[in-house]
C-alpha cells in the first residue's frame, strides 16, 4: 500500500513540475498542431531584424475599425486565404520562410486557422501570435498605421 502512495505522490510531483515549466514562459503546441510564439519572441525577431512574414487574418469589421496593424504585415481573410495563396506577394514567399498570423480573437482561432492552412499548403515554420492583436498593442510591439 505504501508503494503505491510513493508512485501517486511521483506522478503528482511530476505533473507539478511539467506544469510549472509550460508556465515559465515555454509556448506550448495547441492540440490543433500549430505551435504559438509569445510576443516578446516576435518583438525579438523584430529587434535582430529576422526576416519573418507576419499575416494579419483580423475579420473584415476588427481590421476596419483599427488603425493600424503590426509592422509590415500583410492583412488577408481567414476565407480567402487558401486562393490569395496563388496571387502576389504571397505566392512569391519562400516555403521555408517564417510566417507569423495573429489575430483579434479571444483564443486564436482565426490566426490557428490560417497558419493550419499555411502548414498543410507547404509552409514549413508557422506559428500563431499567443494573444493576437491584443496582447502585442500591451507590449507596444511595433505598428504602423493601415494602407
Amino acid at each position: 500500500m505504501l508503494n503505491n502512495h510513493k508512485l501517486f505522490a511521483l506522478i503528482i510531483t511530476l505533473l507539478a513540475a511539467s506544469l510549472s515549466l509550460a508556465a515559465a514562459g515555454d509556448v506550448p503546441k495547441k492540440a490543433t498542431g500549430v505551435d504559438l510564439i509569445s510576443v516578446e519572441d516576435l518583438k525579438a525577431k523584430f529587434t535582430a531584424n529576422e526576416p519573418v512574414l507576419i499575416l494579419d487574418v483580423r475579420g473584415s469589421e476588427s481590421y476596419a475599425n483599427s488603425v493600424s496593424r503590426i509592422k509590415g504585415a500583410i492583412h488577408v481573410n481567414v476565407r480567402k486565404l487558401k486562393f490569395r495563396l496563388g496571387y502576389a506577394p504571397l505566392k512569391d514567399v519562400p516555403k521555408d520562410r517564417e510566417v507569423v498570423t495573429y489575430c483579434a480573437c479571444p483564443s486564436e482561432e482565426a490566426s490557428i486557422k490560417a497558419a493550419q492552412m499555411l502548414l498543410e499548403n507547404g509552409f514549413k515554420k508557422v506559428r500563431a501570435l499567443k494573444g493576437g492583436w491584443q496582447e502585442w498593442q500591451k507590449a507596444a510591439g511595433p505598428t504602423e498605421p493601415k494602407r
